[in-house]
C-alpha cells in the first residue's frame, strides 16, 4: 500500500481540531463506509494535465472534449486542484468543450501573497481567457472560485455566457460553519493553521468534505504538493474574504448573467442558507441543493453534478426566473 501523503502529524492535528468542530459529529453520522478515507486502488486519470506561462507564472491547466460543444470552464477549489473535476471531466468530455485551470497560487500553478484577492484573481482569469481566446463560456465555480466568477462578471470585461457557482463566499452576511468563523475571524486560529500546515487543512476538510467519495491517493497527493508551504497565503485569503465580499454584495441584484447556484445540503464549511439567499436576489438564476451531499458535491454526487451542467450547458441557462 501506498504511504498516507497527508501523514500521522496532519492527521492527529486534523482529528484534534474535529472533537471541537461540531459539524463533524453530524458528518461523521451520515457518511457512508470508507467515505472521506484514501482510496490507494492506483488511478486513471481522465484528465491531461498541461502547463504554460501567463503573467510570468507557470499555469496548470487541462483541455479536452468536443471542440464544437458548448465551452465549460472549470476553476480550482481548496484545497484541491483541478484533478478533482475528473470524474465529471469523464462524463462530460462526449458532449463538451472542457477546459479546467488552477488559479494562480491555488492547485499546482504558481503565484504568491499577491493573487490571494477576488480583485487579483479575476483579472488574472480576465488575461487567461483572453490568451486561449475563449468566447460564450460556462464557468463552474465552487468555493474560493464562487467569489472570482462573480467578480469577472461584475467587474471584468468577461466572456462568459453564464456561471455556476456554490459551495463558496459571495453575500453578505456569510453563513459560515463554525471552522470557518475561527479561520476568517480570530488570528489565533490562522496562527494555529500556519504553524501546523497545510496538512492538518488538507486532512480536516477530508473529514467535513464527504458523504460518499474516498479521494484516491494520487489526488490527495497532488493536492499536498499542491499546497506545500501556502499555508500563510491561504489563510491571508481567509481573513480579507469578509472584506472583499463587498465588492460582490450590492451588484447581486442586477447581475444580468445567467446562475447555477448549488450546494451540498450537509455542507459543514458554508450552509446551504447562502445558496437560498443568492437564489433570491439573483435575477436570472437556479438552484439545486444535493441530497446527502458534503461540501465537496462535484465528487459526492458526480453524476449529478455532471447531469446538472451537461442541461445547464444546453439549454438550460436560457430561462425566465419566475418565483419559487
Amino acid at each position: 500500500m501506498s504511504k498516507d501523503p497527508i501523514g500521522l502529524f496532519g492527521r492527529m492535528n486534523a482529528l484534534s481540531l474535529m472533537l471541537i468542530t461540531p459539524e463533524f459529529y453530524n458528518v461523521r453520522r451520515l457518511r457512508a463506509k470508507n467515505a472521506s478515507k484514501i482510496d490507494y486502488i492506483p488511478a486513471k486519470f481522465t484528465m491531461q494535465l498541461e502547463h504554460m506561462q501567463l503573467d510570468d507564472l507557470s499555469i496548470r491547466y487541462a483541455r479536452a472534449g468536443k471542440a464544437d460543444g458548448p465551452t465549460i470552464l472549470f476553476l480550482s477549489p481548496l484545497p484541491q486542484s483541478i484533478l478533482c473535476y475528473d470524474a465529471v471531466w469523464a462524463n462530460l468530455a462526449s458532449e463538451a468543450n472542457l477546459i479546467a485551470v488552477d488559479m494562480p497560487g491555488f492547485g499546482k500553478s504558481e503565484g504568491g501573497m499577491e493573487y490571494m484577492t477576488f480583485a487579483a484573481q479575476s483579472a488574472f482569469l480576465e488575461k487567461f481567457v483572453t490568451a486561449l481566446e475563449l468566447s460564450d463560456i460556462h464557468i463552474v465555480a465552487p468555493d474560493v472560485a464562487m467569489p472570482v466568477a462573480l467578480h469577472y462578471v461584475m467587474h471584468r470585461d468577461h466572456k462568459a455566457k453564464s456561471i455556476a457557482i456554490g459551495d463558496g463566499p459571495g453575500i453578505l452576511p456569510s453563513d459560515d460553519g463554525s471552522l470557518i468563523r475561527k479561520v476568517v475571524g480570530y488570528g489565533f486560529w490562522r496562527t494555529l493553521v500556519n504553524t501546523t500546515g497545510m496538512s492538518t487543512f488538507i486532512a480536516g476538510a477530508t473529514y467535513l468534505g464527504y458523504l460518499h467519495y474516498s479521494p484516491k491517493v494520487a489526488e490527495v497527493t497532488d493536492y499536498m504538493e499542491a499546497y506545500a508551504g501556502r499555508a500563510r497565503q491561504v489563510t491571508s485569503w481567509f481573513k480579507s474574504y469578509p472584506e472583499a465580499t463587498k465588492e460582490i454584495d450590492p451588484s447581486l441584484d442586477t447581475l444580468d448573467v445567467p446562475v447555477q447556484v448549488f450546494w451540498g445540503d450537509q455542507d459543514a464549511f458554508l450552509t446551504t442558507d447562502n445558496a437560498k439567499r443568492l437564489h433570491a436576489r439573483l435575477p436570472k438564476s437556479a438552484l439545486t441543493i444535493f441530497e446527502n451531499c458534503g461540501h465537496f458535491c462535484y465528487q459526492d454526487k458526480s453524476d449529478e453534478f455532471s447531469n446538472m451542467l451537461a442541461s445547464w450547458v444546453n439549454g438550460g441557462h436560457q430561462f425566465d426566473k419566475t418565483d419559487g
